[in-house]
Formats: structure tokens, C-alpha cells, sequence
């Protein structure tokens, strides 16, 4: 005796949504009540946010909102808050003997961690996050100990403060001096500055004197001609023995710390180009136009650079 089958009738009493796939017809079962006030709940409440907080976007802002809140301003009261607090020892330290402020053990606590943040913010791009440059753009490394115009805290601070070669700061290092370009054939910013020209020639047997000083491998014959031509073109800022002018940033040919690199390659597109790296000043300020630090601000950073080990 065969089972009368149970009949189905889901379908008579929800109806379908007339929509059907290979004779599979999609019922139109009703949102579980649950749901449905849920998602009421969430229109009144971006109706009410919006009526009571910043939320549209116009041309020039947004809509304010009848409570008047405002997250910018909120920051901008912290901001200011931590500034009245910070107040005292700021106008500390801008007033502090640089050299001073080594013994001063809650003053140099300050100053490393402010430097470092502010380090961070406005110095890692191009000095890397580790202070440690970058090698072939001419960011240099802050680690070590050599420097192109001193590590003591008071260059530091000096470099800093004005920057270097900018156009903005007239005391500014090295403003308008560059590396020239020595090459007859060269063109661009830095061609016209060398006061005499080199052939591709001489410019090689210079940078075989050049890895000769340095410690490098090099063709002794290059080398001995390249001495001469060093001796009447480049001594007068390099120094006779290489080791460079910190008055002039004239960098250390005699040891294994390059800016751009130290290689046959590098040391040939440097002579026949030139190279002129510019830093901002952070400290000039002009009508309408205020310094980007306060001499605060720039003393810490001052402090935390030359903290990181290759200060002198």
C-alpha cells in the first residue's frame, strides 16, 4: 500500500516572486520582523545624525548640525591644551644654551622625544624614518660621524635653522655654491659654473685619483695624471689631501661615505653633471609667511639628531 504524498502548499500561502531558474520558483517569504525594525531603527537614527551632526558635504564644508560639533575643533582644543602645558618648558628650552642642555636631564628628556616626533614628521622623507639618508639622492646619513658642514649640536642646529642652498633664507648654507659640472659637454642648471672645462679624458684619469685616495681599486697611470688636474681645479675646495672644506660643505673624498655614491660610474656623472642638493629652512620666516618650526621646535630636533650617535 503506497504512502499518499503530503502535498506542499508553501507556495499557495507565500506566494513567489515570479522570478524562476530551470523550474525553481523563489518564494516571497516576508523579512523576519526582527530585521525589519532593525533596519527602521538604523533610518531614524542616520536621520536623526545627520539633522544633529556634521554628516552632507557642500561646495565650501558640510552641513554644521544643530549641536554644533565639531572633531576639528576638538582636536584643535587638545592641540592647544598640550601647548599651554608644554608652554613653560618650551620657552625653556628655546632660551637654553644648546650646550646646555645635555646636563639638563628633564630639559634633554623633552627634547629627545619631541625632536624624535617631530623628526618623524617633518625630516623622515628624506632622511629615512632611521635617520640613515639615502644613498644616491644625496640625503645624508645622520648616523655616522661624518659631516658636510659639522655634527657639533650647534651646527646642527645652524643647519637647520637655515637650511642649505634654499632660495628663501639668505643665510642659508652654501647658497648659490655648487658642485660644478666639468664636462665641456655638459648642459642643464650646473653647466656654466666650472671656471674651466674638462675633456672626457681628464674627468676619467680625476676619478681614477679620486678611488685612488679613497681606497679603491684604480689605474695608476689615470691616477698620477688625475692628481695634476685635481691639484689646479678642485683643491681649492676639497683640500689638497681630499678630506674636504666644512665651511663650504665640500664633502671627504678620502674615506668610504659618499653622498651619491663612491663608484666609478657615480664618480664620473658627478664630475661631468655636477651636484647641488638643497634643504629647506625651517626657521625663516617672512611677511605672512611664518617659519615651519619654533626655535624650540628646531633646538629639539637639534638635540635628537645629534643623539642619534654620530653628533660630535
Amino acid at each position: 500500500m503506497c504512502a499518499k504524498p503530503i502535498k506542499d502548499d508553501t507556495k499557495t500561502k507565500v506566494g513567489t516572486t515570479g522570478h524562476s531558474w530551470d523550474g525553481i520558483e523563489e518564494l516571497n517569504n516576508p523579512l523576519p520582523r526582527w530585521w525589519l525594525w532593525t533596519f527602521y531603527l538604523c533610518i531614524l537614527f542616520a536621520i536623526g545624525y545627520t539633522i544633529a551632526y556634521p554628516a552632507w558635504p557642500l561646495i565650501s564644508g558640510a552641513t554644521p548640525g544643530v549641536l554644533g560639533a565639531s572633531t576639528r575643533a576638538d582636536v584643535e582644543k587638545d592641540i592647544q591644551r598640550f601647548d599651554e602645558m608644554n608652554a613653560p618648558i618650551k620657552s625653556k628650552l628655546a632660551a637654553a644654551d644648546l650646550t646646555a642642555i645635555e646636563g639638563d636631564e628633564a630639559l634633554r628628556a623633552y627634547a629627545l622625544e619631541a625632536g624624535k616626533s617631530l623628526f618623524a614628521t617633518n625630516c623622515a622623507q628624506c632622511h629615512g624614518s632611521g635617520a640613515a639618508g639615502v644613498q644616491g639622492l644625496g640625503y645624508p646619513n645622520l648616523l655616522d660621524n661624518d659631516w658636510l658642514y659639522g655634527g657639533a649640536i650647534d651646527a646642527i642646529h645652524a643647519t637647520v635653522t637655515h637650511g642649505v642652498r634654499n632660495t628663501v633664507d639668505p643665510d642659508a648654507r652654501n647658497v648659490g655654491i655648487y658642485m660644478p659640472a666639468w664636462s665641456d659637454k655638459a648642459v642643464g642648471a650646473l653647466a656654466d659654473m666650472a671656471t674651466a672645462k674638462l675633456t672626457g679624458e681628464q674627468i676619467g684619469e680625476v676619478v681614477h685619483y679620486v678611488l685612488k685616495i679613497s681606497g679603491q681599486a684604480a689605474d695608476e697611470a689615470k691616477a698620477t695624471a688625475g692628481a695634476a688636474i685635481y691639484t689646479d681645479n678642485c683643491v681649492a675646495c676639497h683640500g689638497e689631501d681630499g678630506t674636504g672644506n666644512r665651511d663650504l660643505g665640500a664633502p671627504n673624498l678620502t674615506d668610504a661615505i659618499w653622498l651619491f655614491g663612491g663608484d666609478e660610474t657615480t664618480l664620473t656623472a658627478t664630475l661631468m653633471d655636477g651636484r647641488g642638493g638643497v634643504m629647506p629652512s625651517w626657521g625663516y620666516a617672512t611677511e605672512g609667511s611664518p617659519a615651519r618650526l619654533s626655535e624650540a621646535d628646531i633646538r629639539a630636533v637639534a638635540v635628537y639628531v645629534h643623539s642619534l650617535g654620530g653628533g660630535e
